[in-house]
């Protein structure tokens, strides 16, 4: 990517955060707490893109990373009263690290085996939730009392139960993510990696380390999407089995395909425009998943590389 084309794509996301940043101030409440929900997943939705979109490794098993965040701090909160910030710093550790563990495992494979491999680790995690119910409740799961959800900060608390500062926390780990991704890609490590996507053969034949690669941009998006959970569960303050299902997993499939896989802001668009069908055609229908499921249909037909993907190859070949 060249200089000019860099500063392009930098000009463009700190536009979009700016407008995120400034969207608390005019919606009304319910639309701040849908706009916090959004800004979580599409972290979801970022870590799942990164290996999707800029490796090319088609995971059915994402949900894991995000559960796994999501009970590491949760429980932890829950049970022995960490700190909300320790808590947090600890799910994305050890997200990272299950990731390493299981992208070693499962990256032996290639292709539809390294699907079923990725939705087996994850339906056992699925099924780990349920079997430890004296920690997790099982499928009712917890809810952390409002006294655990703060965090001091000097002379003043920082109050999760509050939309304003649920909103900016997520907007500030939204930010971050896309920044890290953005220097990530352009940077020497992220050239490597969509070389392995384009050509894996040759990358080979030129010295390369593709499985090390490959472990390395799988390690990120199992912390991003750790990361992700894991602000899930002490913004909103439940744990719940639903989040380690295998739901969860085609989502975070389906924001990074409708808004373009392999872009930095397509999961962002992806997911804001399908949590506001959900919403909008919820309130008309109950068979609102039959016309989402014809819309989108409709959507990969008009735009079959997503709608950032489509844009940029018709209009913009600048993004990244």
């Amino acid at each position: 990517m060249s200089r000019a084309d860099f500063r392009k794509n930098l000009i463009l996301t700190l536009g979009i955060l700016a407008v995120l940043l400034a969207l608390q101030f005019v919606l009304p409440e319910y639309h701040v707490l849908m706009a916090t929900r959004m800004m979580l997943l599409a972290v979801f939705a970022l870590g799942y893109n990164a290996l999707l979109g800029y490796a090319g490794l088609l995971s059915l098993g994402h949900a894991l990373f995000f559960a796994f965040g999501l009970y590491t701090a949760g429980l932890t909160v829950y049970h022995l009263n960490w700190p909300l910030p320790l808590a947090f710093v600890g799910a994305i550790l050890s997200s990272a690290l299950l990731a390493l563990v299981i992208g070693a495992v499962t990256l032996r494979t290639a292709r539809v085996s390294f699907m079923i491999v990725t939705l087996m680790f994850a339906q056992a995690g699925y099924l780990l939730v349920l079997y430890l119910s004296a920690l997790t409740n099982g499928q009712e799961g917890l809810s952390l009392p409002p006294s655990a959800r703060s965090i001091p900060a000097g002379n003043l608390v920082l109050d999760l139960t509050d939309a304003a500062t649920r909103y900016n926390l997520a907007f500030a780990l939204l930010a971050a993510s896309l920044l890290i991704l953005l220097f990530y890609l352009r940077g020497r490590r992220g050239r490597i990696i969509t070389a392995i996507r384009d050509n894996e053969e040759r990358t080979t034949m030129l010295g390369f380390n593709v499985f090390a690669g490959k472990l390395e941009i799988f390690t990120l998006s199992g912390a991003l999407s750790g990361a992700s959970g894991a602000a899930y569960g002490l913004l909103f303050g439940y744990l719940g089995a639903t989040f380690a299902s295998f739901q969860y997993s085609i989502e975070a499939l389906l924001f990074t395909l409708l808004g373009g896989a392999g872009t930095l802001l397509g999961p962002l668009i992806g997911v804001a425009l399908m949590v506001v069908m959900i919403d909008k055609l919820g309130e008309i229908t109950n068979a609102y998943l039959l016309v989402i499921g014809l819309l989108l249909i409709a959507l990969i037909l008009w735009f079959p590389k997503g709608i950032l993907g489509s844009i940029r190859e018709r209009w913009a070949p600048w993004l990244l």
